[in-house]
């Protein structure tokens, strides 16, 4: 049974075009235009528009380019969030930017904060300093990107700040039993859901990426697993039963008080 405070998701794992912004746009837009199931929120890979590219010079838009005028676009005939992140001129640096676009048009944005050293990300692109916790249907969604999977302080749930805890990434194979790890134990950290989504297939530097995207409830169970297939999942997610549990086990009430400096 559904309810007015539950909240929909569908998560689309893809092989991506490398760093060919219009055919990825034009896949994604086949796929959302046949979803099966309505949503809330669309919830796209990475860079879905390029790849894991450390080429901003020559892909990088800006906000008012055509992948996030196509966002718009998408979230208003899907009526649904549309998320993903896209390279991102602004002030003189790039940005790997989240975007969540919402069905009339605004939107908020994440820059993220880790960048992948051990791919030059850091040489090439800025890092944010500020997390961006965005409302839904009463839900409270923290977005963040790929690598900063890797740094629990920075998702650390303090006082029940959010309630899904969204990951969007292009993680490889070499390293995937570390992302299926570190999705539990976030969830069960932060006594949150988790949703994360992961490209399939090998880039434009022959890096294999094996999907995994999935759905993770508050108490480490998987809700859903994409496996290592193209295709897409829509899942519902109850809040009352997360609700019921935070305040059944309040783990949150002995964590530790902490400030994150930039």
């Amino acid at each position: 049974m559904t309810s007015d405070s539950d909240l929909t998701l569908s998560l689309i794992q893809a092989d991506l075009f490398w760093e060919d912004p219009k055919a990825n746009r034009q896949q994604f837009e086949t796929v959302i235009t046949e979803l099966q199931e309505s949503a809330d929120v669309i919830i796209l890979p990475e860079m879905f528009a390029t790849g894991f590219s450390m080429q901003p010079q020559k892909l990088a838009e800006s906000m008012q380019g055509e992948t996030v005028q196509w966002m718009a676009q998408m979230a208003g005939q899907a009526r649904a969030v549309v998320v993903g992140s896209v390279i991102i001129h602004e002030k003189d640096a790039y940005f790997n930017r989240l975007i969540w676009m919402r069905p009339n048009g605004s939107f908020e944005y994440y820059d993220k904060r880790h960048l992948f050293r051990m791919a030059g990300e850091h040489e090439v692109y800025a890092a944010g300093n500020q997390r961006q916790i965005v409302e839904i249907k009463g839900w409270k969604v923290l977005p963040l990107i790929c690598y900063d999977l890797r740094f629990p302080v920075w998702a650390r749930n303090r006082n029940k700040e959010y309630d899904l805890l969204l990951y969007i990434a292009n993680w490889p194979e070499r390293r995937i039993a570390q992302w299926d790890i570190l999705l539990k134990a976030r969830a069960v950290e932060n006594q949150s859901y988790v949703a994360a989504v992961n490209r399939v297939g090998n880039d434009g530097k022959d890096i294999r990426h094996p999907g995994h995207s999935s759905v993770i409830d508050f108490l480490g169970h998987t809700v859903c697993d994409l496996g290592e297939a193209v295709q897409t999942q829509t899942v519902t997610l109850h809040k009352a039963e997360q609700d019921d549990f935070r305040q059944n086990f309040p783990v949150w009430k002995d964590a530790d008080a902490f400030t994150v400096l930039s």
